[in-house]
């Protein structure tokens, strides 16, 4: 069974539903638990520039990471797990390429994370972080849909 877990947060109704199945499967192996928060510093370095200082951008963004990791550090005491958590500050490449590099890293026996489910054109232009977990984790990957597929009317 799972030993080391390892669960991106992002403090997205998403993210947290992939928490909660964690959570589950935590409790059933008497798994670790790792959260990690990626702060993508890449992406406050460009738009910065115009709108904010760039130390005041960074600045909110590593408090929202906290904040997130906290809010999932307490959902997941509710339930008598004590997580380990890390922020992650990405100043190049993906938030995709953090989560496998801290999964290598601590030896993750499994990832669970959160998926929008996106498709078309939504997907070719935001790109999925989750497939990019997938296509370079050696770890197996669990998607948790954020909401349930559309659903096909029925032939005739």
């Amino acid at each position: 069974m799972y030993k080391r877990i390892l669960v991106p947060v992002d403090g997205s109704r998403t993210s947290t539903l992939g928490l909660q199945e964690a959570i589950r499967l935590a409790k059933s192996s008497k798994a670790r638990l790792r959260l990690i928060h990626v702060v993508d510093m890449s992406m406050a370095l460009q738009d910065s520039a115009y709108t904010f200082g760039t130390e005041d951008l960074l600045g909110i963004l590593k408090k929202g990471g906290e904040q997130s990791l906290k809010q999932a550090q307490t959902l997941v005491g509710k339930h008598g797990i004590k997580p380990e958590s890390r922020l992650v500050e990405s100043f190049a490449g993906r938030v995709a390429n953090s989560i496998v590099g801290d999964a290598k890293k601590w030896r993750a026996d499994l990832i669970v994370m959160g998926t929008h489910g996106r498709r078309g054109f939504s997907h070719m232009v935001l790109g999925s972080d989750a497939e990019m977990v997938i296509r370079s984790t050696p770890a197996p990957v669990l998607l948790v849909r954020g909401s349930a597929p559309a659903k096909r009317k029925k032939a005739k």
